[in-house]
């Protein structure tokens, strides 16, 4: 019988596989965690940074030019770097961005996800990138990891990740290998080579695992809360090393495999976990970052192990922006390679200001047919909370819960949302990213008495057809995951609870302002580096997220989608409107051109949304020709 039980994980571990640690349960305290027999206060703060593209050949007044890559030539590439332009970061960028990071948020965060591509891009035919540098360009990023967040007195210390006042957690990028996009099979020449680099990161235990596919977990709460870092090269289209997540043989299959055995374990443990990875699943007609086989179990998998999952965060694609995924496009047939996909988006990883213009432009448009929100005056989310059902009267559906069936119930559980940060590299204007989550005490389940019956029933059913399926199961060739207990309150990404996501606040360095400021005779004495806030979710007028849910994000796309916003999404842009009208003299009548001002409506939120992806580098009269404001 107990072989029954765990003959699959012990075959998995004797294959290779890490298993996590065994579970050990400490009841929760408000704000504090312990730790090597010492209390530590949670802030409720972690930072998200990503893309750094650390270039040591960069040249100050350089050419911008694409052939030149701020390395040769003479122009205007700043100290801090060559804003709007593809050349990669200065180490004076790198330097002083740490040197913000240790003045003004050391003290005040958790932990760290650090979300790949470290190395430069091979953009200089003249100094092509070799394994060396891309090791080293990686290894300069750990040690101003240690400079801030190193431990002073750690001498004698032989445990290599207690070397840290608090969890950074790495990734790969898709430029953090050579060439640039492929990684094989593992264990490969990058795994190797990135679990001495990442040695102080990776815990003992999960380091075969990461030799093997580049993949580790770390519990950044220990026994409550543990960070997932996903090797999405395997996952990524452009590999052409790899084909996809069906086939067992495949390292993308094996990933799934993992993630799916370390949710189970963290489910059975009562932890959360958030899930990281370098290359987002954005999936729209013109640009798919993965495979479809890889897109369609991601997708299963946050939505089977939507009790556990916090939230997805990824970098890659240097705009800000969010996604939507939905669980009513997930298609067995697809995600088990049984069918090809009808059509395939070509293999291409160039993102440039006109194609992500395409894409955010597509994006809006799935985003249109996203269900209303239909909300009664009594129909309000109070806390963040929002009610269950209102019925309009008995045996007929109210719009509000035809809205509600549309989603998925109150908490919107057809979908899932993943968040896309924008990079350090000054493609626009340096970036990164401080969320706030909740660090209080488990909520109680909000569900009034009469939907916790039907709850607990429905469970029971789920139960009997469980048992029904268990004889044929064999015969299956793919075992879905199952999903969380019908009678447990929704997972963190869904409702307020501990570990959810609150807010979050994006800093940015207006490199045009700074650079300006160190290279002015009148000003350099006194300019200094910094970073500033774009905005912050908790005080937004426009997005007006009440928190980081998956609901309140169905809400923003929708609004972002709306062709034809409600008033307070309306704005108006004044534009010259050149007419004619007929003036009449005594030997002809001719026309004569007039300019009038013409006031035209546009959707405010959308408008944001695209001004934000690119950090506000782009003028507003740019923005309306681009996207037809």
């Amino acid at each position: 019988m107990i072989f029954q039980l765990l003959g699959p994980l012990l075959l998995w571990a004797v294959a290779g596989h890490c298993l996590p640690a065994s579970p050990q349960q400490i009841p929760l305290q408000p704000d504090v965690i312990s730790s090597n027999s010492k209390e530590t206060r949670l802030h409720g703060r972690f930072l998200h940074i990503t893309d750094f593209h650390l270039d040591r050949f960069y040249s100050q007044l350089s050419s911008t030019d694409h052939d030149d890559a701020c390395h040769w030539g003479k122009g205007d590439a700043g100290i801090f770097g060559a804003e709007k332009t593809d050349c990669d970061s200065p180490l004076a960028l790198i330097n002083a961005t740490f040197d913000w990071i240790r003045d003004n948020l050391k003290d005040s965060i958790d932990f760290i996800l650090w979300t790949g591509d470290s190395a430069r891009h091979d953009n200089d035919e003249l100094i092509p990138r070799t394994d060396e540098q891309i090791i080293e360009l990686n290894e300069m990023l750990v040690n101003k990891f240690v400079e801030v967040f190193g431990k002073a007195d750690n001498i004698n210390d032989t445990d290599p990740t207690n070397d840290f006042t608090i969890p950074v957690v790495p990734n790969f990028g898709n430029n953090d290998i050579l060439p640039h996009n492929i990684f094989t099979q593992g264990p490969n020449r990058w795994t190797k080579a990135f679990a001495h680099v990442w040695r102080k990161f990776i815990p003992e235990e999960q380091r075969h695992s990461f030799e093997r596919g580049g993949w580790f977990s770390v519990e950044v709460i220990p026994d409550k809360l543990a960070v997932l870092s996903l090797n999405t090269l395997y996952f990524f289209y452009s590999n052409t090393a790899v084909n996809g997540c069906a086939s067992k043989s495949e390292p993308g299959y094996e990933h799934f495999d993992w993630l799916r055995i370390q949710l189970q374990f963290f489910r059975q443990r009562g932890m959360k976990a958030i899930l990281m990875g370098h290359v987002p699943p954005a999936r729209t007609t013109s640009k798919q970052s993965w495979d479809e086989t890889c897109w369609q179990k991601y997708t299963l998998w946050l939505q089977q192990y939507r009790d556990v999952i916090v939230g997805g965060l990824y970098g890659h694609m240097n705009i800000d922006h969010f996604m939507i995924q939905d669980n009513d496009q997930i298609d067995m047939q697809l995600l088990t390679g049984e069918v090809e996909p009808a059509k395939k988006p070509p293999r291409s990883d160039q993102f440039s200001i006109e194609s992500s213009a395409e894409y955010l432009t597509e994006l809006r448009y799935d985003w249109s047919n996203l269900p209303d929100n239909v909300k009664d005056k009594n129909i309000e989310a109070r806390n963040g909370v929002w009610p269950t059902k209102h019925r309009k009267e008995k045996g007929r559906k109210s719009k509000h819960d035809k809205f509600l069936d549309k989603i998925g119930g109150p908490w919107g559980e057809r979908y899932s949302a993943t968040l896309v940060g924008a990079s350090v590299v000054p493609n626009y204007f340096p970036t990164m990213r401080v969320f706030e989550y909740n660090t209080t005490e488990p909520f109680e389940p909000l569900f009034s008495a009469q939907d916790d019956n039907e709850e607990v029933a429905a469970a029971e059913l789920d139960k009997v057809k469980e048992r029904r399926k268990r004889a044929s199961s064999e015969r299956h060739k793919f075992a879905k995951p199952h999903p969380p207990s019908r009678s447990q309150p929704p997972g963190p990404a869904y409702s307020p609870q501990t570990f959810s996501w609150l807010s979050y606040t994006q800093y940015y360095a207006n490199l045009t302002r700074i650079n300006a400021a160190f290279t002015s005779p009148q000003s350099s004495k006194d300019a200094r580096f910094f970073y500033e806030i774009e905005y912050d979710t908790k005080n937004d007028t426009v997005f007006r997220l009440q928190d980081l849910t998956v609901r309140n994000y169905i809400d923003l796309a929708a609004r972002i989608g709306k062709l034809k916003p409600k008033k307070d999404d309306l704005r108006f842009a004044t534009t010259d409107d050149i007419k004619s009208d007929l003036s009449t003299n005594k030997e002809k009548k001719h026309k004569k051109k007039k300019k009038h001002k013409k006031r035209k409506r546009f959707n405010h939120v959308w408008f944001t949304f695209v001004n934000r992806a690119y950090v506000g580098t782009k003028d507003e009269e740019d923005l309306h020709d681009q996207f037809d404001f």
